[in-house]
């Protein structure tokens, strides 16, 4: 069976619906998010919880999630990516690398990645370090 143009004309209408419930799938709604409740990832000494991934009622991509990072530990290699992110460090010591220059950080501090810009940080020790990481964006552009 061939459809014709005015079946397409009434399927067209169901989709762009069906798109549309999906992509307002994704907005974040409000919600407290405790701690305890949230699943631990664990990979080798390091723990992490992801918190939310989605996007604000304007359409705008949010992740979130948590790491515990033991002594001696980095979480990946460094690397660069289109979306920007904010790191808060919560306790414990990072050394931070943007673009070549490290700075050692503890706990409060706040560092900023912007798009495309090489990054990593590692813990110095002597204890884990806690951060909360917040990717703003799209993944890939």
């Amino acid at each position: 069976m061939n459809p014709s143009r005015r079946d397409l004309g009434l399927i067209l209408p169901a989709l762009a619906v069906a798109t549309a419930s999906a992509q307002e799938n994704k907005t974040l709604p409000s919600k407290a998010f405790k701690y305890e409740d949230l699943p631990v990832k664990v990979n080798g000494e390091n723990k992490s919880r992801a918190v939310f991934n989605g996007e604000t009622h304007s359409g705008f991509p949010i992740e979130l999630h948590m790491t515990e990072l033991a002594a001696g530990q980095v979480p990946h290699a460094p690397h660069q990516h289109v979306h920007e992110e904010v790191l808060m460090l919560q306790k414990g010591t990072l050394d931070a690398t943007i673009k070549g220059e490290a700075t050692q950080i503890t706990g409060g501090s706040i560092v900023y990645m912007a798009s495309n810009d090489l990054h990593g940080w590692r813990n110095p020790g002597p204890g884990p370090a806690q951060y909360f990481v917040i990717a703003l964006g799209k993944e890939d552009a």
